[in-house]
């Protein structure tokens, strides 16, 4: 048999030396856990397998949802060839043959699904060369993904295919799997005669989050720990301990979740939330985050949501960024967790961003006119004969230090920024800008230049 060749629907699930996460793949819907939203009765998938009307499909989900035994229990309920490949091993050539084979195997009556594994990591060209099967209605194509389809996979490919978001498992979910796993004689443990309490085996569905596959495989190692530690057999806190060495965190430093979990880290903040930025920076650090990107977010989060109504927010910001870079990692997660839960209670202010967002609205919407005479240096005759600094006012030579002087270009000539909020320090700088306004009023306007080194 092939590479490509069509998986023959034989139960192989009583195979020992198969890995127990497969061994107990379900095989049929009866059987499968978790995305109720999707295959509970009358819900939508369900009811278009049912029907054998499903058409070609986008599995979008993380690792150990059950993307792949979907797909396999379709094949076996529609009485379809199935051929597994993943996008990692597959080129075009590769493609080619399987879509020749599978039109081949149609003009004889038989229907194939054609299941790809991480479709995401195929390229746009072989992408493409699905199109014209799935349209001729060749294969019935199903790609598993744990990447946004919307921005990993092409869109004329996903046009014609069905996106279908497969949930992470609950822990109540993860828990019954296992204990379907202890008592099975035939495809899992249950000839070990294993026990283990039902804390234990919560600790195992939580430390794996939502991720089947990785609970069957901490449940596995755990039994052999078990089976050759004590008698009779028990699985303990410290054997799964063992078994766990690492807690599984789903992340992708490229991927959706990356952006997911920054984002949460950034609403948490402005949001005035500093258990929920800790426990959001925390997921990040302890999944192996660059710790000078999260320092970056961090620094922006200060000049965006806090700015002036507490300017010592992005000092504090930045020597977190020195520290990190300074003493490395783990002891530098302490300076981050200072920096955002400094940025949580501080007050909220908003204002230059929106400022600084209409002043570049109006660079790019408005005529860019001259810099205004009286604004310009002079440095020679000819430009101080052409008007260059006429008028010019220096606020220092005014009692109040501020001059009635118009500093926009004209087609701008009133237009207000900066409004100051009244959170924090800003709202001094309100006070003081409304001072400002009121002084400008009543100063009266020079009427001579007062020309001075380095043109002031």
């Amino acid at each position: 048999m092939g590479l490509f060749q069509p998986t023959p629907n034989i139960d192989t699930t009583t195979d020992r030396t198969r890995p127990l996460a497969d061994r107990m793949r379900p095989r049929t819907l009866e059987e499968y856990a978790g995305q109720e939203q999707l295959i509970g009765p009358g819900k939508p998938l369900r009811t278009q397998i049912e029907r054998d009307d499903t058409g070609s499909l986008i599995f979008w989900g993380p690792p150990g949802t059950g993307k792949t035994t979907l797909a396999k229990i379709m094949a076996r309920m529609t009485k379809a060839e199935f051929i597994e490949f993943s996008a990692v091993m597959a080129g075009i050539k590769e493609i080619k043959q399987v879509m020749a084979d599978a039109e081949r195997a149609r003009q004889y009556g038989t229907r194939t699904i054609v299941f790809i594994d991480e479709i995401h990591r195929f390229n746009k060209a072989q992408q493409d060369a699905f199109l014209p099967h799935v349209e001729k209605g060749n294969i019935r194509l199903i790609g598993a993904t744990t990447e946004n389809p919307s921005f990993e996979i092409n869109g004329a490919l996903l046009s014609r295919c069905r996106v279908y978001v497969l949930l992470p498992l609950t822990e109540e979910q993860i828990v019954q799997l296992l204990k379907r796993a202890l008592a099975d004689e035939e495809r899992g443990l249950g000839a070990m005669k294993l026990r283990a309490s039902d804390d234990v085996l919560k600790k195992i569905a939580s430390y794996t989050s939502g991720d089947a596959r990785s609970a069957y495989n901490v449940l596995e190692v755990a039994a052999g720990l078990a089976q050759s530690s004590s008698e009779p057999a028990e699985i303990t806190d410290d054997i799964v301990r063992d078994a766990l060495q690492k807690r599984t965190l789903l992340y992708d430093k490229a991927g959706e979740e990356h952006y997911n979990l920054i984002s949460a880290l950034h609403k948490s903040v402005r949001n005035s939330d500093p258990d929920a930025a800790l426990y959001w920076l925390g997921r990040m650090v302890e999944a192996g985050e660059d710790p000078l990107y999260i320092a970056r977010r961090v620094v922006r989060m200060a000049v965006e949501d806090i700015g002036l109504a507490d300017p010592n927010a992005l000092s504090l910001c930045m020597a977190a960024r020195d520290a990190v870079d300074f003493i490395g990692m783990p002891e530098g997660n302490l300076a981050l967790a200072q920096a955002v839960v400094y940025l949580s209670v501080a007050p909220k202010s908003n204002a230059l961003y929106t400022a600084y967002g209409a002043v570049q609205h109006d660079i790019e919407e408005t005529a860019a006119e001259a810099v205004p005479l009286h604004l310009r240096n002079a440095p020679t005759g000819l430009m101080k004969g052409l008007g260059y600094g006429k008028n010019y006012q220096y606020a220092h030579d005014l009692e109040s230090r501020v001059a009635n002087m118009q500093c926009l270009p004209d087609n701008l000539r009133d237009r207000v920024y900066y409004q100051p909020t009244s959170e924090g320090i800003e709202k001094r700088i309100r006070e003081r800008m409304e001072e400002i306004k009121k002084l400008r009023t009543v100063t009266p306007q020079n009427k001579h230049s007062r020309p001075s080194k380095e043109s002031r």
